[in-house]
């Protein structure tokens, strides 16, 4: 283990109980699929806020917005559309939202959030 680690900081095993913590309790199955029909229930002008506090969350909500705001998905080689699929969302954040130097200093725990915000298009 680096120095850094086995003399300052959290527990070395800290990351290890929360992968495990996290499969376990499936607390990443459904994510995308939810921000998408967060997504859909959505009336014109609304707009969905998503704040994570981990990076794999943050990775899957940002894929599901970006899946959302595209235009198509065919694949690049296709010379004609078909897919016939419509951009929902436009991205508000286009990097995601973090808690400011004065806010960490009466709340750490804010260290890790993140927050995602989509608008609904007209």
């Amino acid at each position: 283990m680096p120095p850094k680690v086995r003399y300052g900081g959290s527990h070395p095993a800290k990351r290890v109980f929360q992968a495990i913590r996290i499969e376990v309790n499936g607390e990443l199955n459904g994510l995308y699929e939810a921000v998408l029909k967060g997504i859909s229930l959505l009336k014109k002008g609304g707009r969905i806020a998503v704040i994570t506090f981990h990076s794999l969350e943050d990775r899957i909500v940002k894929q599901a917005m970006k899946y959302a705001e595209l235009d198509c998905i065919c694949p690049p080689k296709t010379p004609v559309c078909t897919c016939d699929k419509i951009s929902e969302v436009t991205i508000i954040t286009k990097k995601p939202i973090v808690a400011s130097e004065e806010e960490l200093t009466f709340n750490p725990r804010a260290k890790s959030a993140k927050l995602r915000i989509a608008e609904k298009k007209e």
